[in-house]
């Protein structure tokens, strides 16, 4: 008892510290216009460096924040889902699904073909690594859109809609490669395809029937739940309940072997068509601002600043693909589609990897050296640092000179 009255408060007074950290690293990025995730996973790193110098973190310590990046993880994945606009993104289908799958395609290739030719990794590093450089996180771009008033025009439309399809196919990618990966890994030759085929069929049933029971619940439950909390709560009461709801199914989809960050993003799609649960946002936001960074911390925390010298080089080959993958991808449907001043405007703004990106490299990580090594581990977290500020000032750049004053 005497050991945990000394932990406790040190774990909480460390809990602190980082939240004032967090609001100041928000308030200084934002009034900068950068991106505060940079500033999250710089503190991380900080963290450790710190850490590995007086060890005040201890295990517990360390159990309790990466506790914390958990829920951070479910809270973000939870809002991805939930700004999703799947009625929209139907309506643009055929145009968005164009673009999107090779988006998909074309930019998770480039990164796959380098890791493999360039940086020479085992095709299943390489394969975590084009499906991170894959998805997008146009998010870190929306501002400079909102700042020129573009962000309702048709092309802000498109580009939204590209970036849900980007962020529900990456997310799908996702859950199918976690769950075959270790199968092929534990798996002989002899055994290879026997197993994977076996693991794709229960892992196919299970997201069948996962997938059912959101739907029935999105179609039957959802909107009479909604009500109930809406009608006989106080805000910010009924918003709290539908994250606890959110919560049951992302720890459902954990259970399941999907990870609980696919439960949450399937827990925000299926309030996402509702617009009442939507209005209710404002409610998530502080549960929001106060649990998602301490995701990007614990991605963060997980750097050895010993590797980050081993990290430059394939840091630069894969930022080199990210950019090129992304603006190859967009760019080229985009040029016959809408011309070659939207092409490079949309294909800049999907440049940031960030959230998805960063969820798969942690849960590769996860797994062991033989899935992400951790230089290539640190390399993604480099992109994704460098796309996440360089993309949004460049788009900023390109949406002033579509406005010359």
């Amino acid at each position: 008892m005497e050991s945990q009255s000394i932990v406790y408060p040190t774990i909480i007074l460390i809990t602190g510290i980082l939240v004032v950290l967090v609001m100041l690293i928000k308030l200084a990025f934002n009034r900068a216009g950068l991106p505060a995730i940079v500033g999250y996973l710089i503190l991380g790193v900080l963290l450790r460096v710190v850490n590995e110098q007086w060890g005040f973190l201890g295990s517990a310590g360390q159990d309790v924040l990466f506790y914390l990046g958990t829920v951070g993880l479910t809270t973000l994945l939870f809002r991805v889902g939930l700004e999703s606009n799947l009625r929209g993104l139907l309506k643009q289908l055929p145009k968005a699904s164009l673009v999107g799958s090779c988006n998909l395609v074309f930019s998770g290739l480039v990164g796959y073909l380098a890791a493999i030719y360039v940086l020479d990794m085992s095709w299943i590093t390489a394969l975590i690594v084009g499906v991170a450089l894959s998805a997008t996180s146009v998010g870190i771009s929306v501002a400079a859109w909102q700042d020129s008033g573009d962000l309702n025009s048709p092309q802000g439309e498109f580009l939204l809609d590209v970036a849900e399809f980007d962020d529900i196919s990456a997310v799908l990618l996702m859950a199918l490669l976690f769950i075959l990966l270790p199968e092929i890994h534990q798996g002989g030759n002899e055994q290879l395809i026997t197993q994977a085929m076996g693991t794709l069929g229960l892992f196919s049933l299970k997201i069948l029937l996962f997938g059912l029971a959101c739907f029935l619940f999105s179609h039957y439950m959802e909107k009479p739940l909604t009500h109930f909390f809406v009608t006989r709560e106080a805000s910010p009461d009924p918003m709290l309940s539908v994250v606890g709801i959110g919560f049951i199914f992302a720890a459902t989809a954990g259970l399941l072997g999907f990870s609980v960050a696919i439960g949450a993003f399937f827990a925000g799609l299926v309030f996402s068509r509702d617009p009442d649960a939507v209005k209710m946002e404002a409610s998530f936001q502080p549960i929001y601002e106060i649990f998602t960074p301490f995701f990007f911390i614990g991605v963060g925390l997980e750097i050895d600043p010993a590797a980050l010298g081993d990290a430059v080089w394939p840091g630069l080959i894969l930022l080199v693909a990210a950019v090129l993958g992304k603006l190859a991808a967009n760019g080229i449907p985009l040029y016959f589609l809408e011309g070659s001043s939207a092409a490079l405007l949309i294909g800049v703004s999907m440049i940031p990897r960030a959230e998805i990106a960063l969820v798969v490299m942690s849960r590769g990580r996860h797994l062991g050296d033989w899935a992400v090594p951790e230089n290539i581990y640190s390399a993604m977290v480099l992109v994704c640092a460098v796309t996440c500020l360089a993309a949004p000032l460049t788009a900023r750049r390109l949406l002033k000179n579509k406005h010359p004053q």
